[in-house]
């Protein structure tokens, strides 16, 4: 069966209307962080969390076009600030994950640096710039094990056409503070604990817990679909899928994971040459 996908035309909003819309949500996150009833993971000693269930690293750098190295080399600041509040989090049976309550407003006052960020459909420079891509290693590992997420946001934009990627399109979640967050819950009788680290070349991370894994998990990707717009411009769409092995190697299920539809910010047929230097987003690498 064919899905049939499209996309609406871009919005544009003015600069009083995105500051409100702001001020809102950060109302709201704030709320729901302090008054929502909600047990927070933390960190904290966990030595008996030794058995690994997951574990993915994802390249520091990456060649963009029209983009700064610059920017890039600040974003790995950034990412070892960030991955020093997450390395470490015990994730505890009916506690929840949020990822920017861990690691707080990224400011200069903190070391963050000028990375690159998106922003309706463009990219620019933006104080701790580049954090997506932990947010996406880390929403990339949580799909590889039976905890649950319960607040993840797609990218409303494809930047960067696809150069050497290994996952699906689709498969990250985008950050803002406060109030895009990553947000994962502990369903499961199982502690998790949570490993971060910025090597030489990558970003790496681990889900290990108290207890060896029951099933293994794959993702994949259905329905993949590029779509002329009557406004003239293009969008992508795709969904994703969970595919659940027990130990034995035999599918016991298939889960719904996410639709996506992204508006495009490219032309979708580029020469070899051109797509070679696009790559993916600077900062949110799927």
């Amino acid at each position: 069966m064919t899905v049939e996908w499209s996309a609406p035309r871009p919005i544009e909003r003015s600069r009083l209307r995105l500051l409100c819309g702001r001020l809102w949500y950060t109302l709201l996150r704030y709320a729901l962080w302090y008054f929502g009833g909600i047990r927070f993971a933390r960190r904290r000693p966990a030595p008996e969390c030794r058995c690994l269930h997951f574990a993915h690293r994802t390249p520091l750098l990456r060649k963009l076009r029209a983009v700064d190295m610059r920017y890039q080399h600040n974003k790995i600041v950034n990412l070892c600030i960030a991955a020093a509040r997450l390395d470490g989090v015990v994730l505890r049976p009916g506690e929840t994950l949020s990822y920017w309550r861990l690691i707080g407003r990224p400011t200069r006052r903190k070391g963050y640096l000028d990375g690159i960020v998106l922003f309706c459909g463009t990219f620019r420079p933006g104080v701790g710039g580049g954090l997506c891509q932990l947010s996406n290693l880390l929403f990339w590992m949580t799909l590889h094990t039976p905890l649950t997420v319960v607040e993840r946001y797609r990218h409303s934009y494809d930047v960067f056409p696809d150069s050497g990627r290994t996952q699906p399109f689709g498969s990250g979640a985008t950050c803002v503070y406060p109030y895009r967050d990553l947000m994962i819950r502990n369903d499961t009788p199982t502690t998790f604990r949570l490993r971060i680290a910025v090597g030489g070349e990558f970003l790496e991370g681990e889900w290990l817990a108290d207890r060896p894994a029951e099933y293994s998990y794959r993702v994949v990707e259905r329905d993949h679909c590029i779509r002329s717009e009557w406004w003239g411009g293009y969008s992508r769409h795709n969904a994703l899928y969970r595919e659940v092995y027990d130990a034995a190697g035999h599918c016991v299920d298939v889960q719904p994971v996410t639709r996506n539809d992204a508006l495009m910010m490219y032309a979708p047929l580029l020469p070899d040459t051109e797509a070679e230097q696009g790559a993916q987003s600077p900062g949110c690498a799927e």
